[in-house]
């Protein structure tokens, strides 16, 4: 049995014991390494993030996160920043200024 206690975003404690079981994932390799070196400042290995996350849908009965899927505006706006089309630069004091901050 394998026994572990996380706080989750809402400040629940969340207490399992469980079996494990050995499962096999494609996992993107860049991100993957990305994500344990955030998980690493946690004091989380990937499988006890994967677990989380797990827990975390259970709970929700569902992702656990909000998943949108962009509108051809948006779209556009997305590929049009990774080509550096449409873009200006700002100073954060202009940028308060527009805003009104």
């Amino acid at each position: 049995m394998l026994k572990w206690n996380q706080i989750n975003r809402k400040g629940h404690k969340m207490i399992s014991t469980t079996q494990r079981s050995r499962t096999n994932v494609y996992l993107n390799a860049e991100m993957k390494e990305k994500a344990k070196e955030i998980f690493k400042q946690y004091g989380l290995g990937l499988s006890d993030a994967f677990n989380i996350f797990l827990s975390q849908a259970v709970m929700e009965k569902g992702i656990p996160f909000e998943v949108k899927i962009p509108n051809d505006e948006t779209l556009k706006a997305i590929e049009d920043a990774r080509e550096g089309k449409n873009m200006s630069k700002i100073s954060l004091d202009e940028l308060k200024k527009e805003l009104g901050a």
